[in-house]
């Protein structure tokens, strides 16, 4: 079950007396989230919205839903990181997943003992990260957790941000992964090149993502090697508020064409494919919004994100891209 901390929130309005707020979140803890807004409505006495768009993470808060709604306060629920906001009226609220990892690690060692690896995980179960590394440790198993950069605490991957695990790459066999979640997880086998493991509570297994995560690097390559025969690009500027990389789609456009690739920008909310078939005459495009879109989805024609652009250049200019995707941060 997923907890929030409904009393930081509660502070938050004692606190600050606001005449109405917002609330979001992940998919999975949305009907928490609603739950949470209906209790503060009860207990306060004012409008709290649920900002029901998806929200990926701290790139991804939709602060301009929150804003054209007049909330003076917006809680985004689930995205924990190193710091409690990220700009004035943002309240970033821990929400944990009190799922027990008790029995699961204890099958671990029939995997990994006599092993080194690196623990890493989410935000939801980040509690949970010393109570494992202990079990691990008792079973033969010698447990290692990176440090903190950048906006992730110790042990804690993003999507497309992995340094935690990365500076510890030389040091372990494997890396093992408290949660569910094969997004995460496949982010640390192509960015570390290591076997990774899912701790899952909730079937009760270990199992390797590692084959998983190749498949996807081998669909992010066959697209770097298509897109180097187009010669139109649609280059892509994310519209929410951390996806916003305009310098790096003006310059991946001045390098293609040096190359001579003809390019136009666009700028896009939601990426899909059904929208990119609206768009005419381009043979192939990058993205500089979020690089999972690119590695975790199907399109019709390539869709490259800012590490396969840099590989793309690369190939235009015959040079290797070995390791392109072995980097701690996607971005």
């Amino acid at each position: 079950m997923i907890i929030i901390d409904e009393a930081r929130i509660f502070k938050e309005i004692e606190t600050k007396n606001p005449a109405s707020v917002s609330l979001n979140g992940p998919d999975g803890i949305l009907p928490q989230v609603q739950e949470t807004a209906m209790r503060i409505s009860e207990k306060f006495g004012i409008p709290a919205y649920v900002l029901a768009d998806t929200t990926w993470g701290t790139c991804d808060l939709n602060t301009n839903g929150s804003k054209v709604l007049g909330a003076e306060i917006q809680f985004n629920i689930g995205h924990t990181i190193n710091t409690e906001s990220l700009e004035e009226n943002l309240v970033l609220i821990d929400a944990f997943d009190d799922v027990d990892f008790d029995s699961v690690a204890k099958k671990c060692p029939e995997i990994l003992k006599g092993k080194t690896i690196s623990l890493v995980t989410d935000s939801q179960h980040l509690h949970q990260i010393d109570k494992v590394e202990k079990i691990l440790t008792e079973n033969g198993i010698k447990v290692k957790i990176g440090k903190s950069k950048g906006q992730l605490n110790d042990g804690q991957v993003f999507g497309c941000e992995f340094y935690p695990a990365s500076q510890l790459k030389k040091e372990v066999d494997a890396y093992v992964f408290l949660g569910q979640s094969n997004f995460h997880a496949a982010g640390i086998a192509l960015s570390t090149n290591l076997p990774t493991y899912i701790l899952d509570p909730y079937f009760n297994e270990v199992r390797e993502i590692t084959e998983f995560a190749q498949k996807l690097k081998k669909q992010a390559s066959l697209a770097i090697y298509k897109a180097a025969e187009a010669k139109t690009f649609g280059v892509i500027v994310g519209l929410k508020e951390g996806q916003l990389s305009k310098v790096f789609a003006l310059k991946i456009k001045k390098e293609l064409e040096k190359a001579g690739k003809k390019v136009q920008l666009f700028g896009l909310t939601d990426i899909t494919n059904d929208r990119l078939q609206n768009l005419k005459g381009i043979d192939a495009f990058v993205q500089v919004a979020c690089p999972r879109i690119s590695t975790d989805n199907q399109f019709d024609k390539p869709v490259l994100s800012t590490p396969q652009a840099n590989a793309l250049l690369k190939i235009l200019r015959n040079e290797s891209i070995e390791e392109y995707l072995e980097i701690p941060h996607w971005l």
